[in-house]
């Protein structure tokens, strides 16, 4: 399969406002199509700060400049300014994004809340959290969601659970190879995931002599041998939408020169037969690049 599914997580109200409508006006440049996964109630990113002891986090920072990408304001969201309700502000800029005809699914609702948090939560917890994030998405764009990509790859058992229950045709919450059929300790979860195959450009970025200049040649490499499966690329808003948006251009034209359709995740999955998808059971794990641990493909 020839295909890369680009799917677009959307984490806080200046992605929103100013990388959408950027990444949007690339894509249709290229003749791209790709999939954006909203963050839909307050944007809390300035309660991130609690992850400095989190290990491998200060690695990353130092990789990557935080207030460069997400700006002083954002990172005072949630706790020296109060956090903008991203949906109540920003519904019309959603609704644009799929009337150009790009698929839109969930991210979140609070995405500090989410990430910070699920891993260790219980079901009613877990429930509340999605459903405040179906009702939003509900009321902006007048139908419910089909799609789900988790925060931070950031999941639990409860989560995988309500995906299967609110009949979403697919999920993209976890890391791995290939797509398939979920399990958490033995249960099956009847909804597929779609795992990032690919690393994102924050996790490659000041390792291993990656820089600005050649991550784009070093991603392009990772796609040279096509895979069976295709790929998933995570990219952000805040990040590819806004100063890294030259190193996306190069991604896309590159892709195009091998020979790759550049696809939403809905298109991605339609050419994959469900019926035969492995199951995998899903795991916490570290990966590099990426400080503590995400929901992965075992």
């Amino acid at each position: 399969m020839k295909q890369i599914a680009l799917k677009i997580d959307v984490d806080t109200y200046r992605g929103t406002r100013e990388g959408v409508p950027r990444l949007v006006d690339a894509l249709q440049r290229h003749q791209a199509q790709a999939s954006f996964y909203f963050s839909l109630g307050p944007d809390h990113t300035g309660r991130a700060i609690k992850r400095v002891f989190r290990p491998g986090f200060m690695k990353k920072v130092s990789r990557t400049s935080v207030l460069e990408h997400y700006g002083f304001k954002t990172l005072m969201y949630g706790t020296l300014l109060p956090g903008p309700d991203i949906g109540k502000k920003c519904g019309d800029i959603m609704r644009s994004v799929r009337d150009a005809g790009f698929e839109v699914g969930i991210h979140c609702y609070d995405h500090i809340r989410w990430q910070d948090h699920v891993a260790n939560k219980d079901a009613a917890w877990t429930e509340r959290e999605m459903q405040r994030a179906v009702d939003r998405f509900t009321t902006i764009f007048g139908e419910p969601p089909k799609s789900h990509a988790a925060a931070g790859w950031q999941t639990n058992r409860y989560a995988l659970r309500q995906t299967q229950r609110l009949g979403f045709d697919y999920s993209s919450d976890t890391r791995g190879t290939h797509p398939f059929i979920p399990t958490w300790d033995g249960e099956i979860i009847a909804c597929p995931q779609l795992p990032t195959t690919l690393p994102t450009l924050d996790e490659l970025i000041g390792r291993d002599d990656i820089t600005l200049e050649n991550v784009a040649e070093h991603v392009l490499s990772l796609t040279q041998t096509p895979s069976a499966t295709g790929h998933v690329y995570t990219l952000h808003a805040e990040l590819e939408g806004q100063k890294w948006m030259p190193i996306f251009e190069q991604l896309l034209q590159g892709w195009q020169a091998q020979g790759y359709e550049l696809v939403s995740m809905h298109q991605y999955l339609q050419g994959l037969n469900l019926a035969d998808l492995p199951r995998h059971e899903v795991k916490m794990d570290s990966i590099e690049g990426r400080s503590g641990t995400l929901a992965l493909q075992s």
